[in-house]
């Protein structure tokens, strides 16, 4: 085997179908480590000069492992993965039918690092990053990140077994209403991909007005990255657009990220005058979401990043993300480094996290407590 870095972003382009073949010949990939991701992400949000893909190929010159890097901005010799913080899952390519090809692209990031810290967010359990990580020689570090919630890909009655009886039954209710207010649904094909995501865009932004919008998701080149990555994903099964209509409106459109072994529901846009006809748009989603997957033969109905209260009324799995860091003998103080400041913002994160639900804690105790006020004065 042979190991190459590329580092411009036309050659990365241009590896488009080799990468995809790859891509279908790993079992773990999520939809974040297609190149028609990855490659858009590119576009939109890397940095000239910053590029470092590495590939493992084999004497015929097939590439049986894959890992898309960058050098990440700061004082620091660091490379993170492509894919930022709008990419809920980092991982990367293995041959299945290869069991050379893990310690193989070890070696070729211990060459590719020379000195640097490689830092690997939001590693799915089960990656095939796990199988680098594990035959690393150097220094190594394993970090807690992001906590995703799963359900199994079943039809939604087989969800609903999954709650109590009185929700099971309300939620049946808001499903009937749902189906009685006539909302159709369709998935878009890939020409109507680009209009599709423009009008998911505009409802997204609707939908969260005066209410604390991710202010990345109304950037242009977020948009301009969606565009270019959705269209050749839906092409190739690897995304579904789907729009519900009422009365022939666009009233709700969602965003679907699928892989071999999972879908999840990566973005979606709802006008606000459903919720003024108390609709349940979550579980509109979720209901398409489950026909869609179970149908499909995936194992997995992810819904990603994020703990949500909405989401815990369906009692998912908590799955939770890693961090993992590599690097050789010489530079193992920045690893220590890196992951000790990784260390100290979790802890600083949990600490106001903590205080917040305190302080709701006692605002609702002191709020109901007879002879007292609601804000914790005497009565």
């Amino acid at each position: 085997m042979r190991a190459e870095i590329c580092r411009d972003g036309s050659e990365f382009g241009r590896l488009g179908p080799e990468w995809t073949a790859l891509y279908r010949r790993c079992s773990t990939a999520t939809p974040f480590q297609s190149h028609a991701w990855l490659h858009s992400w590119w576009l939109s949000y890397g940095r000239p000069g910053a590029l470092r893909v590495v590939l493992v190929r084999r004497d015929d010159g097939t590439p049986v492992a894959a890992a898309a890097l960058m050098r990440a901005a700061g004082p620091l010799p660091v490379l993170t993965q492509l894919g930022g913080s709008i990419t809920d899952f980092t991982d990367v390519l293995l041959d299945d039918g290869c069991p050379d090809a893990a310690p193989a692209l070890a070696r070729a990031l211990a060459l590719a690092a020379r000195g640097a810290v490689i830092d690997l967010r939001e590693v799915r359990p089960g990656a095939a990053a796990e199988r680098v990580f594990d035959g690393w020689r150097g220094p190594r570090r394993r970090l807690a990140d992001s906590m995703c919630l799963e359900l199994p890909a079943v039809p939604m009655e087989s969800l609903l077994e999954r709650i109590p009886s009185g929700k099971a039954q309300r939620m049946r209710a808001k499903l009937r209403k749902l189906d009685a207010l006539g909302i159709d649904e369709r998935v878009v094909t890939a020409p109507e991909v680009p209009a599709a995501l423009e009008r998911l865009l505009t409802l997204h932004q609707l939908q969260w007005r005066g209410r604390g919008v991710t202010a990345e998701h109304t950037s242009e080149r977020f948009a301009q990255h969606l565009a270019r990555a959705v269209r050749p994903m839906v092409e190739c099964g690897d995304a579904m657009v789907t729009e519900f209509r009422l009365a022939g409106d666009v009233v709700a459109a969602d965003l679907t990220l699928m892989s071999r072994r999972l879908a999840g529901g990566y973005l979606y846009g709802a006008d606000p005058a459903l919720r003024a006809r108390k609709v349940d748009v979550a579980a509109m989603l979720l209901r398409h979401g489950a026909r869609e997957t179970s149908a499909s033969g995936r194992a997995t109905l992810s819904m990603l990043r994020g703990t949500e209260p909405y989401k815990h009324h369906w009692r998912p799995e908590s799955v939770p993300n890693q961090r993992l860091l590599l690097t050789s003998r010489g530079t193992a103080p920045l690893l220590w480094l890196r992951a000790g400041a990784a260390d100290g913002r979790r802890w600083a994160a949990r600490q106001v996290r903590e205080r917040e639900w305190l302080g709701r804690a006692v605002g609702r105790v002191t709020g109901r407590l007879p002879g007292r006020t609601a804000n914790g004065g005497g009565g």
